[in-house]
């Protein structure tokens, strides 16, 4: 776990409490009692600090990273993609290289790279848009007239792998581009991850100065599930749960549990029910907003959140164990079972 001791940034009253390692941990209370106080401005900054803060489960130290995912955007033009940044467009533009035709002709992979000078088009210079600079307003936009949108040279777009060329792939969305590649394992797992989220419906090309924040945020966790990480990582989201459907929180709930199995951790601020039933570990902070909150109301599973007369949380934890049982999660070699 990692110990926090009197801890009293902004409203926080001399806060102690335990953040438990390898287990989904939800840190919830009313709007303003101080739940991104703890986290972001309390806890993150001591985890920066490394060897100064005992981290340690199974009673020893552990090494460990922390990865903040966050809804910021993943960038701000559209030169990054869903490909590029879950790192399948680099065997997509293996395979193109290895049609007969571009071989023929000497392309090798960067050639279907929209970065590199000989395959894209010169005009947008493999944007597929053009910036227009805007006095006392935003810079706009817009689609590229030379390629229309396509990124690349015409001499590029000739070549094409099961009848469609490289611009052709990038307009697919991410369940098309699963049926298109289903046997390339390189390219298939992380569409798999994206369409596991809930984004199937995101194109591979779509730029990312155009993904909403929770989109970005799921992308961002499905490109950490492929990453091999060094030592013990702590994930932290801040209410990633916002403006989701809730079949999108399940599958949200999916890949966090990933996450866990895999041995890491991850701690989320949310106020969403679901979110909160399905944790291993609740730490609610309140009780009320302001001066009148930044205490620990409660901290434990959702049963014993729902047993603490105070907890706002509590009580509607309670309403919701009475109606439907929660699903106690056995992940990574366990096996599953129901319990109330």
């Amino acid at each position: 776990h990692v110990p926090l001791r009197g801890v009293d940034v902004h409203n926080l009253q001399q806060v102690d409490v335990d953040v438990p390692l390898g287990v989904l941990t939800a840190v919830t209370g009313v709007s303003g009692s101080g739940k991104s106080s703890l986290v972001m401005d309390a806890l993150i900054p001591q985890l920066a600090a490394g060897a100064a803060i005992p981290v340690w489960a199974d009673g020893e130290d552990r090494a460990f990273q922390t990865v903040v995912v966050d809804q910021s955007a993943i960038g701000v033009s559209p030169a990054s993609n869903p490909a590029t940044y879950t790192k399948a467009f680099g065997p997509i533009r293996e395979l193109f290289a290895a049609t007969p035709l571009a071989r023929q002709k000497g392309f090798g992979p960067g050639r279907f790279s929209y970065h590199v000078a000989a395959g894209r088009c010169a005009a947008c210079e493999g944007k597929g848009q053009l910036q227009i600079e805007m006095h006392f307003l935003a810079d706009v936009w817009v689609t590229c007239e030379v390629c229309r949108g396509r990124r690349y040279n015409q001499e590029t777009l000739a070549v094409e792998y099961r009848g469609r060329n490289i611009a052709e792939v990038l307009a697919m969305d991410v369940d098309e581009a699963l049926q298109f590649f289903g046997n390339h394992r390189k390219i298939v797992r992380p569409l798999q991850l994206l369409q596991d989220t809930g984004l199937g419906y995101l194109t591979l090309g779509q730029p990312a100065n155009t993904f909403s924040g929770g989109e970005a945020q799921r992308i961002k966790l499905c490109a950490e599930l492929q990453r091999r990480t060094m030592g013990h990582t702590i994930y932290v989201l801040d209410e990633p749960t916002t403006g989701l459907h809730a079949d999108d929180v399940r599958r949200l709930l999916t890949v966090l549990d990933r996450l866990v199995a895999r041995g890491d951790s991850v701690l989320v601020i949310e106020h969403h029910l679901d979110v909160i039933q399905a944790a291993d570990h609740c730490i609610e902070l309140g009780p009320e907003a302001g001066d009148a909150g930044g205490r620990v109301v409660a901290s434990g599973t959702p049963e014993e959140l729902a047993q603490v007369a105070t907890s706002h949380t509590g009580r509607f934890l309670a309403a919701m164990q009475q109606q439907q049982p929660r699903r106690r999660r056995r992940r990574a070699g366990s096996k599953q079972e129901e319990s109330a």
